[in-house]
């Protein structure tokens, strides 16, 4: 992966591009820290896939909507018992 600072990659953006295109994801940095990656188009569908929470994630989150409402233990009624024939 090649490091562009950002005004280089501002001033040759076509060949910025070019080389991201050809496979190679473009890391561009800022003030010499790491601030960006360019990658291809089908990397980044692939890693926004990867990226959604399975089912299991979805029911075992804590923080999800839940308008499920318990009574408190004791206070339900039963159904009465049916007959079997």
């Amino acid at each position: 992966m090649q490091a562009w600072p950002v005004q280089d990659a501002k001033a040759r953006f076509s060949e910025f591009l070019d080389a991201c295109i050809a496979g190679a994801p473009q890391m561009v940095t800022k003030r010499g820290a790491e601030a960006a990656v360019l990658v291809p188009v089908d990397v980044w569908r692939r890693m926004q896939a990867a990226a959604r929470p399975s089912s299991k994630q979805l029911l075992l989150a804590s923080d999800g909507p839940v308008d499920l409402v318990i009574p408190p233990r004791g206070q339900s009624r039963r159904r009465p018992a049916q007959a079997v024939d």
